[in-house]
């Protein structure tokens, strides 16, 4: 970031590259939507673009863009709760939102059907589940268990204490675990 303070524009394209799928997974993971995911992080690198000459290194670069995008995510959460949205059929690109951990499977993949199922019903319950927590623990799981970051790192993003972000991680597995209790049984 701090070559992009300096005009290296290849640095930006490079930071780009490195955190475009993150932050869409995040915000389709998020809003369970993506186009809006895309929109999203797109305006993510755009405000980090604008913000380029009043940067400091005080945190990790990772926690800095979380922090934009936990910001940018509560923004449009509120102003989206305030517009009525008129929804269009899908778009011709074909772009399907990609869950945390689904894997593509080829047309001649060796496993069985039945397990297949098993996968995507499974997929399609904990995203049921997450889509019941509120905003900041979903933000708070997903920066966690799939971006691996620190609650010291969570913290800074969402503006919080790490003993905050503990109890906020404990209080969302509980309500996952509540809302999978029925179908792990």
């Amino acid at each position: 970031m701090l070559r992009v303070k300096d005009g290296d524009d290849g640095a930006f394209a490079q930071i780009v590259q490195r955190f475009q799928n993150r932050l869409v997974g995040v915000f389709t993971n998020m809003f369970a939507d993506s186009s809006l995911a895309e929109d999203l992080a797109q305006e993510v690198f755009l405000r980090v673009y604008r913000a380029k000459q009043g940067y400091q290194p005080t945190a990790k670069l990772s926690t800095w863009i979380f922090q934009i995008a936990h910001n940018l995510a509560s923004n449009s959460r509120r102003s989206k709760g305030r517009k009525k949205e008129v929804q269009f059929q899908q778009s011709l690109s074909g772009s399907q939102p990609v869950a945390f951990g689904e894997e593509r499977l080829p047309e001649n993949s060796s496993l069985m059907p039945t397990r297949q199922f098993e996968k995507s019903e499974l997929q399609d319950r904990v995203q049921q589940a997450m889509s019941l927590l509120n905003e900041r623990q979903r933000m708070a799981v997903l920066l966690h268990r799939f971006e691996g970051m620190s609650y010291a790192d969570i913290g800074e993003a969402m503006d919080l204490s790490p003993q905050a972000v503990k109890s906020l991680l404990s209080r969302a597995r509980e309500n996952l675990r509540e809302a999978l209790e029925s179908f792990v049984q």
